[in-house]
């Protein structure tokens, strides 16, 4: 498995763990993780800490070059407003976990420029399968239904 999916789903697993959404995400640079997060709308009572959101607020204050050069890696399928900040800071790649649990923004990235692969990964659908089961309400409150 490639180690930066691999981190994103223990940021998957480290959120799950909290009591929150099981979507993981980590921003790379060069080789590098630089800013790493996980859904924190639970935990955190925010509306807008999903888990790219959260890995890009990681990774701190950088120039529009910097993001230029990075790969982001999410466990679920971005959704609209995480595909904007996409697109915002122009990350030029994307590799996403699963999309099929949910189907974000990815005909729109790609329509704008950005190389998006779908892996699959059956952790990430097992984990996101699980928790919609388990707590639709949490699920649905968002961007579920």
């Amino acid at each position: 498995m490639d180690p930066f999916l691999r981190a994103a789903i223990e940021e998957a697993e480290a959120g799950l763990a909290e009591g929150g959404i099981p979507i993981g995400s980590v921003l790379v640079r060069d080789g590098t993780i630089v800013g790493r997060g996980h859904n924190r709308r639970v935990q955190q009572g925010s509306s807008i800490l999903h888990g790219e959101m959260d890995a890009i607020e990681n990774a701190g204050r950088r120039s529009a070059s910097f993001y230029r050069e990075c790969t982001l890696y999410t466990t679920l399928s971005p959704c609209a407003m995480c595909s904007g900040a996409i697109r915002l800071y122009r990350i030029p790649r994307v590799v996403i976990g699963e999309n099929q649990t949910f189907l974000g923004e990815e005909r729109w990235l790609r329509e704008h420029g950005v190389n998006v692969r779908v892996e699959n990964d059956p952790r990430c659908i097992a984990l996101m399968r699980q928790f919609i089961h388990e707590q639709p309400e949490v699920w649905n409150e968002d961007i579920g239904e």
